[in-house]
Parts: structure tokens; C-alpha cells; sequence
């Protein structure tokens, strides 16, 4: 079968973009959204029913439509559950709001686009030009079965960062006891209220995993390992007023961040500064050269991210408090080997940072928290196949896959992919800041009305009456 429109993933983006379309395209359009996860548009974040697990942006930030800032604080308010704009709702209710949004959109089934939900992973495709159509992708799909689109649109995400260390260096006899993906809870379980973990990542994954365990009644000791041992700082009980920051006209990182730095001590909360440069960040990001842009990403990138990737103010009073009581320690160095103990437990090696001494602990648990993986390709098969043949290229700076100020896929010469799109943090090299509901549900908004003119363009216009 071929679709007018085919959403490849199963994440947020691919659930806005769900809606979008369905908001933009005719009646008589078809689409196909292909994703594997069971959860479609809630995700692993989504699903999650631990009520520690808050969303990092203001429930009044969280509206999946641009132009509808209510829609979100609206949906809890219905169901008994009132918060004010600034509040920070559980993810769980995020994905459950997402549901009932997608829900309600197919429900007027006479007034909309179809669209088939298709559960499998697609694995290969071809350029529908190789069998003399003009525009669109022929997938493959791992059930077996073909399908084939004149408009695509690419939301895989990115996986899940591999551990800080070779595999050769973890002693192989650690494979029970090293999880690996952190979001597949099943660990948890497993885990006695007295072992001693270990962490790598310091960020907003381990603030979610270290305080699932200690909900489950573990009372021992947390080792937290990252390169600089940088922990997010908080959001504030009450939002300071966003300051607009004045910007040098030099576009060199050390001017930059010398201005930005200088204003946020000025200002009488940081974090004021931090979100009124939030509307800029895409377009100061795409006025860096490359080699400004490397530089961002080798010297500041840690801490704009525990600046800027904020956690609520009630979940870091729980985390600052196991730091207090020095059950969780936070540890700043570079892994060097991890070894096995005589009794079966991980004997963590590290280079302590700034110095050459090196330091040791032991766990019974090492847990992965490095976070998900710069570049959005090596976790996709499908992605791959299409780098392999010439369809998509790997953007620079390797953040994913190289598009246009419009979201356009650009093949490897630098020219535009006719009909394919791509969505979210697939496209973080040229917007950066693309990783966050608000962002993505903008980009998802202006790549499903762009698409939808191209797909009402191509369809026959009704005859003419005599």
C-alpha cells in the first residue's frame, strides 16, 4: 500500500506530528506511523507511574500544541487534579495525557485523514525514484511486509549512550550485575536494601533511578562516577521573571559565555537569564561556525546542561538530602577498569579528575546513567541502511543526521531530499535545543503544515463541472 504520509518512530515526536497531521491534512489523506514501542507516544519516560518522576518543565509549558498553552494544565484540572501553570505534573500523567489527546483527534473518524498504526521496526528502504515514482520512500518492515509513502517523515530519537569503559575492561563475570539500559525497571527488583551501587552519569537519569531505589525501602550506599561529577541544579519554588540576555556581537564560545556569565551574577536569580535566552538558542546556535560549535561541545556542554536541564524543586530537596547524609556520593573522575572482588562483587577503578591518582571503590550493582547517545545512528538499523545508501549524511558535528533551517533531509552532496523530513533530536545538529516538549512540538507543528501543502499539491483537483 502507499500512504500520502509515513511518521517513523513511536516517541513524542512522532505523536505530535500524529496530531499535527491529522489537524492539517485533508479527509481523503492516508498516513502510516511505524514504531515498535507497545507505549506509542508516551515512550519509556511517559509510562513511568512513580510519582518522583516530574516532568523538568512547568505543566504550563507542556501543551502538546504550540498555540494552545492551556491544553495540558486544562487535562489535569478535568481530572481532579488541579496545578497551577508553574507546577511540575508526574510524567506519568504526561503520557496518559498524550494518550487522550491522540484519542480524541481519531475519534471523528468521517472528518479526518486514516491512519494505520503499524507495530513493527522498518529495517531498510528504497528510493521509490529507482522504480520510476518521483518522490517517496518503499520500507521494509521486520513482520515481513512492505510499505511505501510520498512523504516522509524520520522520529527515531537517539539510544541509549553506551557505559563509560571498553567492554574489555569490565570483567565478564559483571554481566548479571550491570544494567545496562536503567529505564527497563525489571533491575530494580532485583536489588538487596543493603548492596552498594555504582552510577555512571551524574544527570537527570541518575536523579530518577537513585530515588526509585530508595522508594523500594534500598538503604545502601550510592556511588555516583561522571567525568566532572556535575548534578542539575534546580528549578525555584516560585519562577523569577525571564531577562532577555544582551549578546555580544562576537560569536566566538569565550565571548559568549563571558557575557552570559557576567549578566547571570548581576541578576538576582540565575536561572532568569538561563530562560530568557531559551527563545534564542536555536538561533544563536546556527549563527556558530563549526569550529565554535566544537567548542561548545568539548568545554561547555556539561555545565550548560546542569544549568539548563533543571530538575523540580521538591525532587532535588530528596536527592540534596541523600547527598547530606552521604548516602549518596558523588565521585568526579575517569573510569579505568572494572574489575571483580574474590566475594563476586565490581571493583570500579577511576582517575580521579584534575589528578593522576587513582581511585577505587566497590559495588554490587554498576547502572547505567550516562544519559542517550550523541549521534542519532548508530542505534538504527534502518538509519544505517539509508547512510549506506546515500539517502541521509551524518551532520558534522555527529548529533544526528544533517537537515535544513526546514527540517528537510539533505543527502550527502548537501542537497535537499525531496519529500523526507526529519523530527526531534535527530536534527540536534542544526537546532541544538530540540530535545524538550516545547521545542519539539514547534518543530513538529511547521514540518506537519509544510508537508501537508506538498501532499494536498500532489493530490487531483475535483473535474470541473460543464
Amino acid at each position: 500500500m502507499t500512504y500520502d504520509v509515513a511518521i517513523v518512530g513511536s516517541g513524542f515526536s512522532a505523536i505530535a506530528l500524529t496530531l499535527n497531521f491529522l489537524r492539517f491534512l485533508p479527509p481523503t489523506a492516508s498516513i502510516a506511523v511505524i514504531g515498535d514501542d507497545p507505549g506509542f507516544g508516551r515512550g519509556t519516560a511517559y509510562r513511568t507511574e512513580f510519582y518522583l518522576h516530574r516532568l523538568n518543565v512547568p505543566a504550563a509549558r507542556m501543551s502538546v500544541f504550540p498555540g494552545e498553552p492551556e491544553d495540558f494544565v486544562d487535562w489535569l484540572r478535568r481530572r481532579g487534579k488541579p496545578v497551577f501553570a508553574e507546577d511540575f505534573a508526574s510524567r506519568g500523567d504526561y503520557g496518559l495525557y498524550l494518550r487522550d489527546t491522540l484519542a480524541a483527534h481519531l475519534k471523528p473518524r468521517a472528518s479526518r485523514a486514516n491512519v494505520d498504526f503499524i507495530r513493527a521496526k522498518a529495517t531498510a528502504c528504497i528510493a521509490n525514484s529507482e522504480t520510476g515514482e518521483a518522490q517517496g520512500l518503499t520500507f521494509h518492515l521486520d513482520n515481513g511486509s512492505v510499505l511505501s509513502a510520498r512523504t516522509v517523515v524520520l522520529a527515531l530519537g537517539v539510544g541509549t549512550a553506551s557505559l563509560p569503559v571498553p567492554q574489555e575492561k569490565i570483567a565478564a563475570s559483571l554481566g548479571a550485575q550491570t544494567v545496562v539500559n536503567p529505564w527497563r525497571l525489571g533491575w530494580l527488583s532485583r536489588v538487596e536494601r543493603d548492596d552498594e551501587i555504582c552510577v555512571f552519569g551524574s544527570g537527570l537519569t541518575m536523579i530518577d533511578q537513585v530515588l526509585s531505589l530508595k522508594a523500594q525501602g534500598h538503604r545502601g550506599r550510592v556511588h555516583v562516577l561522571s567525568r566532572r561529577g556535575l548534578v542539575p541544579h534546580p528549578h525555584p519554588r516560585r519562577r523569577p521573571p525571564a531577562i532577555a540576555p544582551q549578546l555580544p556581537e562576537s560569536r566566538q564560545i569565550s565571548a559568549l559565555l563571558h557575557a552570559l556569565r557576567a549578566q547571570a551574577e548581576a541578576a538576582e536569580d540565575w536561572r532568569s537569564v538561563f530562560d530568557g535566552l531559551r527563545p534564542q538558542t536555536q538561533a544563536l546556535w546556527q549563527s556558530l561556525d563549526g569550529e565554535q560549535r566544537s567548542r561548545f561541545l568539548r568545554h561547555a556542554m556539561p555545565w550548560w546542561s546542569v544549568h539548563r536541564h533543571r530538575v523540580a524543586p521538591d525532587v532535588h530537596e530528596r536527592f540534596q538530602q541523600l547527598l547530606d547524609a552521604g548516602v549518596v556520593k558523588v565521585h568526579a573522575g575517569y573510569v579505568q577498569t572494572i574489575d571483580a572482588s574474590d566475594s563476586g562483587r565490581a571493583v570500579v577503578r577511576y582517575r580521579e579528575r584534575g589528578r593522576q591518582t587513582i581511585a577505587t571503590f566497590e559495588a554490587d550493582w554498576i547502572v547505567n546513567c550516562t544519559g542517550m547517545e550523541r549521534a542519532g545512528i548508530g542505534h538504527s538499523p534502518l538509519l544505517q541502511a539509508m547512510r549506506e545508501r546515500a539517502m541521509i549524511a551524518t551532520d558534522p558535528l555527529r548529533l544526528g543526521i544533517a537537515v535544513d533551517e526546514h527540517s528537510r533531509v539533505l543527502a550527502p552532496d548537501g542537497s535537499v531530499q525531496p519529500g523526507l523530513y526529519a523530527a526531534g533530536a535527530l536534527t540536534a545538529g542544526q537546532f541544538w535545543e530540540i530535545t524538550a516538549v516545547p521545542d519539539i512540538r514547534v518543530q513538529a507543528e511547521l514540518v506537519a503544515r509544510q508537508a501537508a501543502d506538498e501532499v494536498e499539491r500532489r493530490m487531483p483537483r475535483p473535474a470541473r463541472s460543464a
